[in-house]
């Protein structure tokens, strides 16, 4: 069971990204999958998540009307868009599980994690 986040880099303010969360070991279907992100210094926030049914729920006001989640289950992988990035924006990002199917802010109810991508914000 494994989840890998990819997709991060360097980027200016202003431009977009999308992140990748593949799943191999199960089937990401009826799990609700959560992105999370650490800056610098930071605690781990949780910035959106995506229900089983396909709701995105936002956790962080800032990146609402810029990041959006989307699923793709044939190729059992959940995206992160986002556009309009900014410096505040730069972390490492992780993809969490949850095989309960509920969206939740907090990494504790997550059951699998991603090693993590690193996006960079240039202002």
């Amino acid at each position: 069971v494994q989840l890998q986040a990819s997709g991060g880099g360097l980027v200016q303010a202003g431009g977009s990204l999308r992140l990748s969360c593949a799943a191999s070991g199960f089937t990401l279907d009826d799990y609700a999958i959560g992105w999370f992100r650490q800056a610098p210094g930071n605690e781990r926030e949780g910035v959106l998540c995506i229900s089983s049914r396909g709701s995105n729920i936002y956790y962080v006001n800032s990146v609402k009307g810029r990041f959006t989640i989307s699923r793709d289950n044939a190729k059992n992988t959940v995206y992160l868009q986002m556009n309009s990035l900014k410096p505040e924006d730069t972390a490492v990002y992780y993809c969490a599980a949850n095989q309960r199917s509920y969206c939740s802010s907090y990494g504790s109810r997550y059951d699998y994690w991603g090693s993590g991508t690193l996006v960079t914000v240039s202002s």
